[in-house]
């Protein structure tokens, strides 16, 4: 086959079976970003504000993402560019403090972050119909033949937080989807308050765009399982008895070591 030579694991030709036409995802772009945001605003509901009006600090414990939210369009006058809008939504978790001998109080909130990224995502006019039940053929949920944005994101770094009786900047606001108000069990009221949290996040993204094509690949063979499934039991004594000792947590790695127990010999 002329056209596959070239291609990386070819030496062995032999191993070889045909070239098979597939259809898979592919990125067209791509990129990454480390983002320092910092002043951000931690919404609390309005259940919990009366907490935070009465402290007098703040330390940030922990930040993770609640989900992201992703919004793509073609850019006019620029085909094949679109442009990726993000909304970040975090779970913020800090402790306050009312005064030096009262007890931190744990409370965690809400903060929203707006990216947006300029990445080529091709071009493409065609309607996608697929099968759908009894028959019928579905519409895709992609009329207009817009790629597919994704965006991976590390766990945040919390960095800092602080706490201001007067808003630090204006804010735009941001309406809080249902989904997440449900999760603090109350609405989120954006007007300003006595007290204002403000936390520092670092952010670690891949933002990627892809669309569905048609592509020639070498095909080896059928991935054919090596391993045979491991019937789990209903005894949690035999279950237990099949995990392994944790050595590393009685022994911990001591500094320049890769944490595996294999030390240089010294």
């Amino acid at each position: 086959m002329p056209e596959l030579e070239g291609m990386p694991g070819m030496e062995n030709r032999d191993c070889l079976k045909e070239a098979v036409c597939v259809d898979a995802s592919r990125i067209y772009d791509s990129c990454s970003d480390k983002d320092c945001i910092e002043d951000l605003r931690v919404l609390f509901p309005a259940a919990r504000q009366p907490v935070v009006d009465s402290a007098t600090s703040v330390r940030v414990r922990d930040v993770s993402v609640i989900t992201v939210y992703i919004d793509l369009q073609p850019i006019p006058f620029n085909k094949g560019f679109y442009s990726v809008d993000m909304t970040f939504f975090f779970d913020v978790s800090v402790e306050l403090s009312g005064g030096p001998a009262a007890c931190p109080v744990p409370i965690s909130g809400v903060a929203v972050f707006n990216k947006k990224v300029v990445l080529y995502g091709s071009e493409g006019s065609v309607k996608v119909f697929h099968s759908g039940c009894g028959g019928e053929p579905e519409l895709s949920d992609d009329p207009r033949a817009l790629p597919r944005a994704t965006v991976q994101v590390a766990e945040p770094v919390a960095l800092s937080a602080k706490l201001c009786d007067r808003p630090c900047r204006a804010e735009p606001y941001c309406r809080i989807p249902d989904c997440v108000c449900q999760r603090y069990g109350g609405e989120f009221d954006p007007a300003p308050q006595r007290n204002t949290v403000y936390v520092t996040i670092g952010l670690f993204t891949i933002v990627q765009i892809a669309r569905n094509v048609q592509m020639l690949i070498p095909a080896y063979d059928f991935c054919v399982p090596e391993k045979e499934c491991v019937t789990t039991s209903d005894n949690p004594c035999e279950l237990f008895r099949r995990i392994d000792f944790p050595m590393g947590e009685f022994f911990p790695p001591r500094a320049g070591e890769d944490g595996c127990g294999c030390g240089d010999g010294r």
